[in-house]
């Protein structure tokens, strides 16, 4: 995105931009490209009294192009067809049954509005869960960033793209939540933005959530204010 000269630094769209990348300089608004994740925002909802927005042809070239899909829900991925940050089953398993007993499901949620992240911060987190052997979500738009899904590296140019937020998904093994855990724990000291952990988990017939305690035990309490993701459709695990 760029503002073009008929900009009159009236500061009207300075507060719409969710990562703050629309500065004042001399009595015109520019747009620092380097912080920019081509979310639209500031094209659909700065009420410009000059429309003085545009989007560049840049915008759709590789790599760049990836902060749009990332960052404009507007976008589908190439690479799923679809719209989104991550798959549409994962929080929704007791509809889809796509995580058996003996499974864990995880999510790293990085970036918000507000915060955004680096594609170069969510590789260390793929590279520091390939090392410890758990299964990448091949449905998950981040599987097309990567060089080699074995060792979580992705491809170099694209390291740098800024995007609103984005997803890593993946399964292991039951018996493999202490290393995941102590994964993660040790690849957040090195990102540099936020994120989130979700853990996907079967209930016990008796309505127990079993995990609960092992997670309290290797320091990852789960929170009380945690959202629920309701499947609307019928259920085809028991």
């Amino acid at each position: 995105m760029r503002i073009n000269d008929d900009c009159t630094g009236c500061g009207v769209c300075l507060p719409d931009c969710p990562v703050a990348a629309i500065h004042e300089q001399g009595r015109r608004a520019y747009i620092d490209e380097d912080e920019c994740v081509e979310c639209g925002v500031c094209l659909r909802m700065s009420n410009c009294p000059v429309d003085a927005f545009f989007q560049t042809p840049e915008s759709d070239r590789w790599p760049r192009v990836l902060r749009k899909q990332y960052s404009d829900p507007s976008v589908p991925h190439p690479h799923t067809q679809g719209v989104g940050r991550g798959t549409e089953e994962m929080k929704t398993n007791d509809v889809t049954g796509r995580f058996k007993r003996g499974d864990y499901g995880m999510a790293l949620e990085f970036g918000r509005p507000g915060i955004a992240t680096r594609l170069g911060d969510v590789e260390k987190a793929t590279r520091a869960l390939a090392a410890v052997g758990v299964h990448f979500e091949e449905k998950n738009p981040v599987y097309a960033l990567f060089e080699n899904p074995a060792t979580g590296a992705f491809k170099p140019e694209v390291r740098n793209e800024r995007v609103l937020s984005a997803i890593v998904e993946v399964g292991f093994p039951v018996a493999r939540l202490p290393q995941v855990l102590a994964a993660v724990k040790h690849v957040a000291q090195q990102i540099s933005t936020v994120f989130s952990l979700d853990l996907i988990t079967r209930f016990e017939p008796d309505g127990a959530i079993a995990v609960l305690a092992d997670l309290e035990r290797l320091g990852f309490p789960a929170r009380p204010n945690a959202k629920i993701n309701l499947g609307l459709g019928r259920p085809l695990i028991d």
